[in-house]
Protein backbone atom coordinates (compact mmCIF):
# COMPACT_ATOMS: atom_id res chain seq x y z
CA UNK A 1 0.00 0.00 0.00
CA UNK A 2 2.61 2.38 1.05
CA UNK A 3 4.25 2.21 -2.76
CA UNK A 4 1.10 2.45 -4.72
CA UNK A 5 0.75 5.75 -2.62
CA UNK A 6 4.05 7.15 -2.71
CA UNK A 7 3.92 6.25 -6.74
CA UNK A 8 0.66 8.32 -6.76
CA UNK A 9 2.31 11.20 -5.38
CA UNK A 10 5.31 10.89 -7.75
CA UNK A 11 2.64 10.88 -10.53
CA UNK A 12 0.65 13.81 -8.98
CA UNK A 13 -2.40 11.99 -9.08
CA UNK A 14 -2.22 12.96 -5.52
CA UNK A 15 -0.64 15.59 -3.18
CA UNK A 16 0.86 15.60 -0.18
CA UNK A 17 -1.65 16.19 1.88
CA UNK A 18 -4.19 13.37 0.59
CA UNK A 19 -0.69 11.01 0.68
CA UNK A 20 -0.75 12.18 4.70
CA UNK A 21 -4.46 11.07 5.18
CA UNK A 22 -4.09 7.85 3.44
CA UNK A 23 -1.46 6.81 5.69
CA UNK A 24 -3.17 7.86 8.91
CA UNK A 25 -3.60 4.97 11.20
CA UNK A 26 -7.57 5.31 10.91
CA UNK A 27 -10.15 8.27 9.11
CA UNK A 28 -12.25 10.32 10.33
CA UNK A 29 -15.37 10.22 8.29
CA UNK A 30 -17.39 12.25 11.83
CA UNK A 31 -19.78 8.80 12.74
CA UNK A 32 -17.08 6.60 11.90
CA UNK A 33 -13.32 6.21 12.88
CA UNK A 34 -11.80 3.68 10.17
CA UNK A 35 -9.37 1.67 11.73
CA UNK A 36 -7.09 0.74 8.59
CA UNK A 37 -4.19 -0.74 10.16
CA UNK A 38 -5.71 -2.80 12.46
CA UNK A 39 -4.98 -5.98 10.31
CA UNK A 40 -1.23 -5.36 10.35
CA UNK A 41 -1.49 -5.01 14.33
CA UNK A 42 -3.64 -7.48 15.12
CA UNK A 43 -4.01 -9.67 12.25
CA UNK A 44 -7.40 -9.66 11.27
CA UNK A 45 -9.12 -6.56 9.39
CA UNK A 46 -11.33 -3.96 11.01
CA UNK A 47 -14.74 -5.50 11.05
CA UNK A 48 -18.38 -3.92 10.46
CA UNK A 49 -20.85 -4.25 13.15
CA UNK A 50 -24.38 -3.59 10.63
CA UNK A 51 -27.03 -3.05 13.77
CA UNK A 52 -27.30 0.88 14.39
CA UNK A 53 -26.03 1.95 11.18
CA UNK A 54 -27.52 3.18 8.02
CA UNK A 55 -27.05 2.07 4.09
CA UNK A 56 -25.45 5.47 4.12
CA UNK A 57 -22.99 5.17 6.70
CA UNK A 58 -22.08 1.64 5.62
CA UNK A 59 -21.49 2.25 2.28
CA UNK A 60 -19.34 5.31 3.20
CA UNK A 61 -17.30 2.89 5.70
CA UNK A 62 -17.35 0.21 2.90
CA UNK A 63 -15.73 3.19 0.34
CA UNK A 64 -12.88 4.20 2.53
CA UNK A 65 -11.65 0.74 3.74
CA UNK A 66 -11.67 -0.52 0.32
CA UNK A 67 -9.53 2.44 -1.05
CA UNK A 68 -7.19 1.52 1.26
CA UNK A 69 -7.23 -2.37 -0.55
CA UNK A 70 -8.57 -3.90 2.81
CA UNK A 71 -11.01 -6.60 2.84
CA UNK A 72 -14.52 -6.14 3.54
CA UNK A 73 -16.79 -8.28 6.46
CA UNK A 74 -19.53 -6.76 7.93
CA UNK A 75 -22.00 -8.16 10.60
CA UNK A 76 -25.51 -8.63 11.47
CA UNK A 77 -27.12 -6.70 7.78
CA UNK A 78 -30.57 -7.31 7.15
CA UNK A 79 -31.44 -8.22 3.35
CA UNK A 80 -32.93 -4.63 3.46
CA UNK A 81 -29.83 -2.72 3.57
CA UNK A 82 -27.50 -5.17 1.57
CA UNK A 83 -29.78 -4.46 -1.01
CA UNK A 84 -29.10 -1.06 -0.79
CA UNK A 85 -25.44 -1.42 -0.20
CA UNK A 86 -24.83 -4.01 -3.17
CA UNK A 87 -25.87 -1.12 -5.85
CA UNK A 88 -23.12 0.72 -4.54
CA UNK A 89 -20.98 -2.10 -4.31
CA UNK A 90 -22.41 -5.34 -6.46
CA UNK A 91 -18.77 -6.96 -6.13
CA UNK A 92 -20.54 -7.53 -2.55
CA UNK A 93 -21.39 -11.10 -1.55
CA UNK A 94 -24.49 -10.94 0.88
CA UNK A 95 -24.64 -14.57 3.16
CA UNK A 96 -28.88 -13.66 4.32
CA UNK A 97 -28.49 -16.76 7.30
CA UNK A 98 -25.63 -15.52 8.36
CA UNK A 99 -26.23 -11.74 7.64
CA UNK A 100 -22.71 -11.36 6.70
CA UNK A 101 -21.97 -9.04 3.72
CA UNK A 102 -18.66 -9.26 2.50
CA UNK A 103 -15.83 -8.61 -0.67
CA UNK A 104 -12.32 -10.19 -0.48
CA UNK A 105 -10.12 -9.79 -3.19
CA UNK A 106 -8.49 -13.41 -2.93
CA UNK A 107 -9.88 -16.01 -0.77
CA UNK A 108 -7.15 -17.47 1.40
CA UNK A 109 -7.87 -20.47 2.75
CA UNK A 110 -5.64 -22.81 4.96
CA UNK A 111 -4.79 -26.43 3.14
CA UNK A 112 -6.25 -29.30 4.25
CA UNK A 113 -3.41 -30.41 5.93
CA UNK A 114 -3.68 -28.11 8.39
CA UNK A 115 -6.63 -29.15 9.86
CA UNK A 116 -10.08 -27.41 10.27
CA UNK A 117 -12.57 -25.74 12.62
CA UNK A 118 -15.89 -27.71 13.66
CA UNK A 119 -18.87 -25.88 13.46
CA UNK A 120 -20.97 -28.08 15.84
CA UNK A 121 -24.54 -26.98 16.18
CA UNK A 122 -27.47 -28.06 18.01
CA UNK A 123 -30.52 -27.40 15.72
CA UNK A 124 -31.78 -25.93 12.57
CA UNK A 125 -33.02 -23.12 14.66
CA UNK A 126 -29.48 -22.23 15.46
CA UNK A 127 -28.41 -21.84 12.12
CA UNK A 128 -27.96 -18.15 11.94
CA UNK A 129 -25.92 -18.14 14.53
CA UNK A 130 -23.60 -21.27 13.48
CA UNK A 131 -23.50 -19.96 10.41
CA UNK A 132 -22.58 -16.54 11.13
CA UNK A 133 -19.60 -18.27 12.76
CA UNK A 134 -18.45 -20.79 9.84
CA UNK A 135 -18.51 -17.69 7.62
CA UNK A 136 -16.75 -15.59 9.71
CA UNK A 137 -14.04 -18.62 10.38
CA UNK A 138 -13.70 -19.05 6.58
CA UNK A 139 -13.43 -15.80 5.52
CA UNK A 140 -10.67 -15.34 7.76
CA UNK A 141 -9.05 -18.22 6.50
CA UNK A 142 -9.72 -21.05 8.18
CA UNK A 143 -10.93 -24.45 6.76
CA UNK A 144 -14.23 -25.27 8.12
CA UNK A 145 -16.40 -28.13 9.21
CA UNK A 146 -20.25 -27.61 9.42
CA UNK A 147 -22.08 -30.56 11.96
CA UNK A 148 -25.30 -29.09 12.33
CA UNK A 149 -28.49 -30.31 13.87
CA UNK A 150 -27.03 -32.65 16.42
CA UNK A 151 -28.20 -31.33 19.73
CA UNK A 152 -28.57 -33.52 22.96
CA UNK A 153 -32.30 -34.60 22.45
CA UNK A 154 -31.21 -37.15 19.72
CA UNK A 155 -27.50 -37.86 21.11
CA UNK A 156 -26.85 -40.79 18.66
CA UNK A 157 -27.08 -38.11 15.89
CA UNK A 158 -23.58 -36.36 17.63
CA UNK A 159 -21.97 -39.37 18.06
CA UNK A 160 -22.60 -40.85 14.48
CA UNK A 161 -20.39 -37.19 13.82
CA UNK A 162 -17.95 -37.83 16.91
CA UNK A 163 -15.02 -38.89 14.85
CA UNK A 164 -15.37 -35.39 12.68
CA UNK A 165 -15.41 -33.55 15.52
CA UNK A 166 -12.50 -35.21 17.46
CA UNK A 167 -10.26 -34.18 14.38
CA UNK A 168 -10.77 -30.23 14.64
CA UNK A 169 -8.12 -28.27 16.10
CA UNK A 170 -10.62 -26.19 17.70
CA UNK A 171 -14.33 -26.53 17.79
CA UNK A 172 -17.51 -24.40 18.38
CA UNK A 173 -20.47 -25.51 19.40
CA UNK A 174 -23.46 -23.62 19.34
CA UNK A 175 -26.75 -24.02 21.15
CA UNK A 176 -30.32 -22.61 22.67
CA UNK A 177 -32.23 -24.31 24.88
CA UNK A 178 -30.32 -25.80 27.71
CA UNK A 179 -27.12 -25.48 26.45
CA UNK A 180 -26.04 -28.72 27.39
CA UNK A 181 -24.30 -29.69 24.23
CA UNK A 182 -21.01 -27.87 24.84
CA UNK A 183 -20.33 -29.45 28.06
CA UNK A 184 -21.09 -32.93 25.99
CA UNK A 185 -18.84 -32.08 23.28
CA UNK A 186 -16.65 -30.76 25.96
CA UNK A 187 -15.98 -34.13 27.61
CA UNK A 188 -15.55 -36.24 24.34
CA UNK A 189 -12.87 -34.13 22.54
CA UNK A 190 -9.07 -33.21 23.44
CA UNK A 191 -9.17 -29.75 21.73
CA UNK A 192 -10.49 -26.43 22.97
CA UNK A 193 -14.51 -25.47 22.47
CA UNK A 194 -15.33 -22.28 21.91
CA UNK A 195 -19.27 -22.06 23.49
CA UNK A 196 -21.83 -20.33 21.86
CA UNK A 197 -25.22 -19.62 23.72
CA UNK A 198 -28.27 -18.74 21.32
CA UNK A 199 -31.42 -16.86 22.35
CA UNK A 200 -33.61 -19.84 20.89
CA UNK A 201 -36.09 -21.63 23.22
CA UNK A 202 -39.10 -20.94 25.52
CA UNK A 203 -39.93 -18.65 28.17
CA UNK A 204 -37.40 -19.72 30.75
CA UNK A 205 -34.85 -19.54 28.51
CA UNK A 206 -34.88 -16.01 29.09
CA UNK A 207 -33.42 -15.18 25.57
CA UNK A 208 -30.26 -16.98 26.13
CA UNK A 209 -29.41 -16.40 29.72
CA UNK A 210 -30.45 -19.81 30.67
CA UNK A 211 -27.66 -21.45 27.59
CA UNK A 212 -25.60 -18.73 28.72
CA UNK A 213 -25.24 -20.00 32.44
CA UNK A 214 -25.09 -23.55 31.81
CA UNK A 215 -22.29 -23.35 29.19
CA UNK A 216 -20.41 -21.03 31.66
CA UNK A 217 -20.96 -23.77 34.66
CA UNK A 218 -20.09 -26.78 32.19
CA UNK A 219 -18.50 -29.91 33.85
CA UNK A 220 -16.25 -30.48 31.14
CA UNK A 221 -12.93 -28.90 31.07
CA UNK A 222 -11.28 -26.36 28.11
CA UNK A 223 -14.78 -24.51 27.53
CA UNK A 224 -14.39 -21.04 27.32
CA UNK A 225 -18.23 -19.28 26.58
CA UNK A 226 -19.14 -16.07 24.57
CA UNK A 227 -22.07 -13.84 24.56
CA UNK A 228 -25.40 -14.81 23.55
CA UNK A 229 -25.68 -15.34 19.87
CA UNK A 230 -22.53 -14.29 19.11
CA UNK A 231 -21.41 -16.25 16.90
CA UNK A 232 -18.73 -13.51 15.05
CA UNK A 233 -16.73 -13.55 18.68
CA UNK A 234 -16.58 -17.72 18.61
CA UNK A 235 -15.22 -17.95 14.74
CA UNK A 236 -12.59 -15.00 15.86
CA UNK A 237 -11.66 -16.79 18.81
CA UNK A 238 -11.60 -20.21 16.92
CA UNK A 239 -9.48 -18.84 14.42
CA UNK A 240 -6.81 -17.49 16.80
CA UNK A 241 -6.18 -21.05 17.84
CA UNK A 242 -6.25 -22.34 14.70
CA UNK A 243 -3.69 -20.44 13.54
CA UNK A 244 -1.54 -20.65 16.45
CA UNK A 245 -1.75 -24.86 15.65
CA UNK A 246 -0.63 -24.10 12.28
CA UNK A 247 2.89 -22.16 13.95
CA UNK A 248 3.01 -25.40 16.52
CA UNK A 249 2.91 -27.62 13.39
CA UNK A 250 6.07 -25.56 11.79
Amino acid sequence: MLDKILNKVQTGELTIEEAKQQLAAYENLGYAKVDHQRKQRTGFPEVIYGEGKTPEQLIAIIDAIQEHDNDVLATRISREKANVIMAHHPACVYNETARILYHKRTLETSSNDNGYIAIVCAGTSDLKVAEEAALTAELFGSNVRRIYDVGVAGLHRLLDNLEEIQGANVSVVVAGMEGALASVVGGLVSHPVVAVPTSVGYGANFQGISALLAMLNACSSGISVVNIDNGFGAAYNAVMIDRLTHKSEK
